[in-house]
């Protein structure tokens, strides 16, 4: 096994070529979209509407028209969810007493990957941090045990 590594290890040419085939391997893992793109602008708002107006604030009826009728949603907790059952549990938890609980994106880490079949979008995943917090005596304080959070969220679109 030595005879055949030999070459590999007194070769630069060899470790220069292993090296730009990880580095392009990075680069590929980690194509990540512009901040400034309109997929990212597009995920950002949709997030803040998710979360800002309906679990924030309560604002249910803002979610249907942003979600998929095939709608999943896989919950540490809860399991999985369908659309319905997504937007029961949180008027049935969330909008008992609203402001309660409240959720913040952590400033710059979400981020956005594209997902492209032959150059052609099919989808994106969104990543990012956020904290909760549930107001304790009226005020705000961060859940102990979920401090921060890392989510992720795979959005597929299907036709226009």
């Amino acid at each position: 096994m030595d005879s055949f590594l030999e070459p590999f290890r007194k070769s630069i040419l060899i470790k220069v070529l292993l090296f730009l085939a990880m580095l392009f391997y990075n680069f590929v893992l980690n194509a990540q979209v512009d901040t400034n793109s309109a997929l990212f602008k597009t995920l950002k708002s949709k997030d803040s509407i998710i979360f800002k107006r309906a679990f924030n604030n309560c604002e249910v009826e803002k979610i249907s028209p942003i979600i998929a009728d095939n709608f999943e949603f896989y919950h540490d907790v809860g399991g999985i969810q369908n659309k319905a059952e997504f937007i029961d549990t949180i008027k049935k938890n969330l909008c008992t007493n609203p402001g309660n609980n409240t959720r913040q994106l952590v400033a710059n880490s979400l981020e956005v990957y594209q997902l492209n079949n032959n150059g052609v979008i099919y989808g994106a995943i969104q990543k990012g941090k956020h904290t909760f917090q549930q107001k304790q005596k009226g005020v705000l304080k961060l859940l102990e045990l979920q401090i921060l959070h890392t989510f992720g969220f795979l959005k597929i679109r299907f036709g226009n």
